[in-house]
């Protein structure tokens, strides 16, 4: 009987173990590589950023503009475009924007290859905003109080607000509430004013001026439903117009018709004083 033959496999030679050394030159090069790679790629990202290849050619204006022209927007940012498409500042761009008179919000983006596109928000004026101080200063729709040239608003029926710093979206909900109210009367809220105490006063377009003293909203808005519901009965029966109402007393309030006073209310009450 013929026994296998055995063959022994091949003793695989040890690895090869590089000396400190050599070790260290190696680690030290793949670093240089590695540095001298990042400062190829970093002086290709600044040539581009300064390539008259990748210049800004145009900025394109979006929406509804009404105060402000695209052409005088486009120059008022024309100094910041001065690096290239991936260079512009963006933020700088938008603050620039965002610095011409009547605008409220911008928004920037790149579109490739040479442009930008500005997208504007404008103020919407609501009202005209009193200060003691200056004389360009207005409300917009959402109760910020902006400057801006007044002469440019055309609609001469917008109240004037004032109030402490921060008061004006108060104060704006406050008119949008009254007006429907003392529209049934034939009345126009012409300035509505809240005093640093929290007192509320309202002059007409008539001239005539309603004291609603302080509280929340919806209890000044209670005072106003008394007031016009029964104020017609009053002036139509003494024939005279409002000169002023106060509006302060519990269960009713105070007239003073021109040439008249009087007094219309429920069983007298303590007077409420801003």
């Amino acid at each position: 009987m013929t026994g296998k033959r055995m063959t022994r496999k091949p003793t695989p030679p040890p690895p090869v173990v590089l000396p400190p050394d050599v070790r260290l030159t190696q680690a030290v090069a793949s670093a240089i590589y590695g540095l001298a790679v990042l400062a190829a790629m970093a002086a290709l990202a600044l040539w581009l950023s300064r390539s008259p290849m990748f210049r800004i050619h145009s900025v394109r204006v979006e929406g509804e503009l009404q105060r402000v022209h695209a052409q005088a927007l486009r120059s008022r940012v024309a100094p910041r475009l001065a690096d290239s498409f991936f260079g512009v500042d963006l933020p700088a761009v938008r603050d620039a924007f965002e610095a011409v008179p009547w605008v409220r919000r911008a928004s920037v983006r790149r579109v490739w290859p040479d442009r930008l596109v500005v997208t504007i928000e404008e103020h919407r004026a609501a009202a005209l905003w009193l200060d003691d101080e200056r004389d360009d200063r207005l409300v917009n729709e959402q109760g910020e109080v902006f400057s801006a040239n007044v002469g440019d608003v055309e609609d001469e029926s917008l109240p004037t607000l004032g109030g402490p710093e921060g008061s004006a979206p108060a104060l704006l909900s406050m008119v949008r509430r009254l007006r429907p109210l003392l529209g049934t009367l034939e009345m126009q809220v012409q300035q509505l004013q809240l005093s640093a105490r929290g007192s509320w006063r309202v002059l007409l377009d008539s001239g005539a001026r309603l004291e609603l003293g302080r509280g929340s909203e919806d209890e000044l808005l209670l005072r106003a439903q008394r007031f016009v519901g029964t104020l017609a009965q009053v002036t139509a029966r003494l024939d005279a117009p409002l000169e002023y109402a106060d509006l302060r007393h519990t269960g009713g309030y105070a007239v003073r018709l021109r040439g008249i006073a009087t007094t219309d209310s429920a069983p007298a009450g303590p007077r409420r004083t801003p």
